[in-house]
């Protein structure tokens, strides 16, 4: 490959995913110094790509979206694939292995890479690549992601992962002055959250360590329950609706964010900010939270943990030691 070659990575959705494949930017930053990276992302998720200062481009799709209404989108989905065809690039990588992000690499003239058969989540995408490679799945996603590239590219991804992201400096007047912790209570399944009861107990600890709890919400179900959870939490604050990039802002600036199986939760992960994940009906080996010491994960399938747990590892994780 050329001194200064032009890449592509292909990695959608869902947020947790992406975040996943960040570390890819910086592995490829420090092998190949003069690349320049695109980057083709769900819509809803391109305010996080941009917050990565070595992502030249980000190309939005909008794949939810064309499933709800695909005949009625196939014009905006046409130009979509006319647009990526336009552009040149010396390799394109889907970094997702799924059958919908290997037709968006298909429409990308370049050298098109990715998982092989045994390795893709969805081996019939491994047909649509001009190179497979055999990457091993009992792993984390992140070195999944950090070894596909290096074989892409001929270098071995070495040393911790460098997200390489930092929050956007936005003003946020409901941000409290004083140290705060974020509580993530919501997620995409009921089987996946924390009792209620837990989280109010862990907020009266948190208030008797002098850190407010801030609960923030994504619809209206999760924001009734932070308002109960607010109303049984002395000093807590219940957030307005927030946008991704003000979310960065918020995770980036806490003294520690507790959060169940979400997206957000990795996003204070590779933010650098004292995380811990509680898993109560994932495993999260191969794809809770990564980030080293500054990011624990708690529980598993079927085994929540207690907020006895919850409470020492802040003591382990020297947040109040």
């Amino acid at each position: 490959m050329k001194n200064s070659p032009s890449i592509i990575l292909i990695k959608t959705s869902s947020l947790g995913d992406v975040l996943h494949n960040l570390p890819v930017v910086a592995d490829i930053c420090q092998h190949v110094p003069d690349a320049r990276i695109d980057w083709v992302v769900e819509e809803s998720f391109m305010p996080l790509t941009t917050l990565h200062p070595r992502i030249n481009r980000v190309i939005p799709v909008a794949v939810r979206r064309w499933r709800k209404s695909w005949w009625q989108s196939r014009g905006e989905m046409q130009a979509t694939c006319r647009d990526l065809r336009t552009r040149h690039y010396d390799l394109a990588l889907d970094a997702q292995g799924l059958l919908k992000s290997a037709l968006i690499t298909r429409c990308v003239p370049a050298m098109r890479c990715g998982f092989d058969w045994k390795s893709a989540r969805e081996p019939l995408a491994s047909l649509f690549y001009d190179h497979t490679y055999s990457v091993a799945k009992n792993q984390h996603a992140v070195e999944r992601n950090r070894q596909l590239a290096g074989l892409a590219l001929g270098y071995t991804p070495q040393g911790a992962p460098d997200y390489g992201i930092r929050a956007p400096d936005l003003m946020l007047p409901w941000l409290p002055a004083e140290p705060y912790a974020v509580l993530l209570h919501a997620t995409s399944r009921d089987d996946k959250l924390w009792d209620e009861q837990n989280w109010v107990a862990l907020g009266k600890y948190l208030n008797q360590m002098g850190t407010r709890a801030v609960l923030p919400w994504g619809n209206e179900q999760e924001r009734a329950r932070s308002e109960r959870l607010c109303s049984a939490i002395s000093g807590a604050i219940c957030t307005p609706r927030i946008s991704l990039s003000e979310a960065a802002v918020m995770l980036g600036r806490a003294h520690i964010v507790i959060g169940v199986d979400t997206g957000l939760s990795h996003l204070a992960a590779a933010l650098g900010v004292p995380t811990i994940g509680i898993y109560t009906a994932t495993a999260p080996g191969l794809t809770g939270l990564y980030a080293g010491a500054r990011a624990v994960n708690l529980g598993g399938t079927g085994t929540p943990p207690t907020v006895e747990t919850v409470i020492a590892t802040l003591s382990q994780m020297c947040v109040y030691a």
